[in-house]
């Protein structure tokens, strides 16, 4: 154990925590479970949910890996539509909030990421309260998201209120991290000082999720993929800030093409409408899987010969779709449907690691794949230099070198 490690503490809140298999689960034991390597008292205040999984209910102490782990309850997790999450929101706000306050003392540092959203807002009453050190952890910004996705009452005085309060979250904050350029550049606009901004992409284990010269031919015949067909795969979550429309549109251009499949690993609001919309459709080449268990995660990302992620225009800067990295960990080609001016495009222009298509362009979008298809020698050159991309500057080991100079820091100011 290091020396200048003793004595440092921590407390991480997220709604979602191991063994859950969501992403902002992942990263965030990836992060608690390296910090106790290094010698810090690492704690978790989460919920006793896992993601997608109903009636779930995890023990409310637990210990993995070193770091404990403090579950509380929470109301309306079963409960179907906005009134449901709403329930499920305000309860963990409170019972987080006390165990917050029971768990926090001076000088202790209090990270909040945004699962549930404004979930700052109450680690920073109970950091005062304790004489903690509060750091938020941005994957995304809300209440603007909430409005970009139809919740009209946010766009007028309840937003602007929300609006503020979050702001004064990040303005009290000893250190705010993002996740990507634009997102800091948000954050700043919420008038946080650049000294108190620092952006730290998220990641994916590229240590676990290895490079395959191979399509994974057992899963192909599980899931019933040819092994000679060009799957374009999407794997994780498709909410409501992606955009599955130029997909479709795309996949009919590409109907006698009997040699595309599409494949959908995961889950999510998008994903259930696509999966009617394919079925209405009659799209025989889509195949839908559930969420794969983490020690399965290179397997499955190798399925495909390239992956496909989008992201809707209007949330630029307000989400960042971190899936880019466990597809580049796989050395597969990133077809990225978003702004073309984006954090995606921009990152794998540097080294031609993928195609960036504007969202409602299916002719392009077909194009991009039939390209791909047909030249299989250039498609995979085109992964490995996606692979190349995350070596060079998104790679695990990086990104949590970069949060324990961050945190080092933060524990030594006065």
């Amino acid at each position: 154990m290091p020396r200048e490690a003793l004595g440092r503490r921590i407390v991480f809140v997220n709604r979602f925590y191991a063994p859950d298999h969501s992403a902002t689960a992942q990263i965030l034991t990836d992060l608690a479970e390296h910090l106790v390597v290094l010698g810090w008292d690492v704690r978790v205040v989460t919920s006793r949910l896992i993601y997608g999984t109903a009636g779930a209910s995890l023990p409310s102490r637990d210990s993995i890996n070193g770091v404990s782990i403090t579950r509380v309850a929470t109301l309306g997790a079963s409960l179907p539509g906005v009134p449901g999450r709403l329930l499920a929101y305000m309860t963990f706000y409170l019972s987080a909030g006390w165990a917050l306050l029971r768990c926090l003392g001076p000088g202790t540092i209090v990270v909040a990421k945004t699962d549930p959203p404004l979930i700052s807002l109450v680690a920073l009453g109970a950091s005062r309260a304790r004489g903690a050190r509060l750091v938020n952890w941005v994957q995304d910004l809300y209440p603007e998201i909430a409005a970009e996705m139809g919740m009209r009452v946010l766009r007028g005085p309840i937003g602007a209120a929300l609006t503020a309060l979050r702001d004064l979250s990040l303005r009290q904050a000893a250190l705010t991290v993002a996740i990507g350029r634009r997102m800091a550049r948000r954050v700043a606009l919420s008038g946080v000082p650049d000294r108190r901004i620092a952006t730290i992409a998220n990641w994916s284990d590229d240590e676990a999720i290895m490079p395959s010269a191979v399509n994974s031919p057992a899963l192909r015949a599980e899931w019933g993929l040819p092994t000679d067909a060009f799957v374009l795969e999407y794997s994780g979550n498709l909410g409501r800030a992606h955009e599955a429309e130029t997909l479709l549109g795309a996949a009919a251009l590409l109907r006698e093409r009997r040699d595309i499949w599409f494949l959908f690993v995961g889950g999510g609001h998008a994903q259930a409408e696509l999966r009617r919309r394919a079925a209405e459709g009659d799209c025989q080449r889509f195949v839908f899987q559930p969420y794969q268990p983490r020690t399965r995660l290179s397997e499955s990302l190798a399925v495909g010969d390239a992956h496909w992620l989008s992201l809707r225009p209007e949330f630029e800067g307000l989400i960042v779709p971190s899936k880019v990295f466990g597809i580049a960990a796989a050395a597969r080609p990133i077809v990225a449907v978003c702004d073309p001016d984006g954090e995606v495009p921009a990152m794998i222009a540097s080294l031609d690691a993928g195609i960036a298509v504007a969202p409602g362009d299916a002719v392009g979008l077909a194009a991009a794949i039939v390209r791909l298809a047909d030249d299989r020698a250039a498609c995979r050159a085109m992964g490995d230099r996606a692979r190349k991309m995350l070596q060079q500057g998104f790679r695990r080991e990086s990104a949590l070198g970069q949060w324990t100079q961050v945190l080092e820091s933060l524990a030594t100011r006065d």
